[in-house]
């Protein structure tokens, strides 16, 4: 019998052999890299005014939140920064937790458990996928996007409650969720509606309001929505929006917000600055839309797949693994670096390129990805 370790060697070489490794890849302080890999869709994570209001809040709170959120974790800071995201995305609460990852953990097993079947797309982040696995719910996984399919999975519940699942933009090909088609089965069928707006927030709807609130449904109390600060608001950390009674709920029952360390103030600081000037400046969301158009056109141009862009993702499929981890590490040479996604992020045979496009870029950046694109893929 070989040791447990060889097992562990043995795996990893076999990930390796099928260009399914990971590795770290650490960037450099202020190199000459163009980034179109990063989830800063609105360009605020090196915004002064972010910085700045990071700094302040470490200064005046200090640099970790010293406890949970229901020992010594929660600041003033936090408690104002909750209302005034809820404000923006029009619902009655909101909640803060130290990630996106953990919020969607929360919500998912805090709203469901052995009585509750959740009805899930194929497409969902890992995040819901954990969450729905952790929740202890009997669990119906729907084709990607396929609502008679959906539909289907919720007649045939047979559990006491029902909740329906969703990212709102999905982050590998960047499509939108019908979100009113879903609310729609939910209302039919009693269920809540739970939809991730971590690629939607900032990018998608009026002035960035998210997929929810683009369908208008912002302030129903059977819709609830989880956000990371990470991605259009460039910080750390994610919240869960909806009714006051979710929001209870939570508080009193999600492991992931009871048993971890509250965010730093730090991070709420910068969130809080960056949702004022994404609320100041609206066009940002179109912007990057409009940057997004013109990456999914330089794709297209070189014959590889692609989207039309709902968001700020642009996927360049090249079908096979080694191949899109090879064309990743020569965009980089090249000075261009952009996500490398490979099962099981994504389907096989759908390893792809992964382009995010942000309010910041200039026509200059767009010929640059252009001529190094044209270089690797073309």
């Amino acid at each position: 019998m070989s040791s447990s370790l060889d097992r562990v060697r043995a795996v990893v070489t076999a990930r390796e052999e099928a260009g399914l490794r990971r590795y770290l890849r650490p960037r450099a302080s202020g190199d000459d890299v163009l980034d179109l890999a990063g989830n800063d869709y609105l360009g605020l994570s090196r915004d002064p005014r972010v910085i700045a209001a990071a700094a302040a809040a470490g200064a005046e709170w200090g640099a970790g939140s010293t406890g949970s959120r229901l020992v010594t974790g929660t600041t003033a800071l936090h408690l104002s920064f909750e209302e005034s995201l809820a404000a923006f995305l029009g619902a009655e609460a909101a909640l803060v937790f130290s990630s996106g990852y953990l919020a969607n953990l929360g919500v998912l097993t805090a709203l469901a458990g052995p009585e509750v079947t959740i009805v899930s797309d194929a497409g969902n982040h890992a995040s819901v996928i954990d969450g729905c696995r952790l929740s202890g719910a009997t669990i119906a996984v729907y084709p990607h996007g396929d609502l008679a399919k959906a539909e289907a999975a919720l007649a045939t519940v047979d559990t006491a409650h029902a909740l329906i699942v969703t990212d709102g933009v999905f982050s590998v090909d960047g499509d939108v969720a019908d979100i009113a088609g879903l609310h729609a089965l939910a209302r039919r069928f009693g269920a809540l509606l739970v939809v991730d707006e971590a690629h939607a927030l900032g990018v998608v709807g009026p002035g960035g309001v998210g997929s929810v609130a683009a369908a208008g449904l912002a302030g129903e109390a059977d819709v609830v929505r989880t956000v990371t600060l990470s991605k259009s608001l460039g910080a750390q950390g994610g919240a869960v929006l909806g009714a006051r009674a979710v929001i209870d709920l939570l508080i009193s029952t999600a492991r992931p917000f009871i048993f971890d360390t509250g965010l730093a103030p730090a991070s709420v600081g910068a969130a809080a600055a960056a949702l004022g000037i994404l609320a100041a400046s609206p066009d940002r969301a179109a912007a990057v839309l409009a940057r997004a158009d013109a990456l999914a056109s330089i794709v297209r141009g070189l014959g590889v797949e692609t989207v039309v862009p709902a968001a700020a993702v642009v996927p360049a499929v090249l079908g096979d693994p080694l191949r899109a981890v090879a064309a990743a590490a020569a965009c980089l040479e090249l000075g261009l670096r952009v996500g490398c996604f490979r099962p099981p992020s994504v389907p096989a045979g759908r390893s792809c390129l992964r382009l995010t496009a942000r309010a910041d870029l200039t026509p200059d950046d767009l010929d640059r990805a252009a001529t190094v694109l044209a270089r690797v893929l073309g």
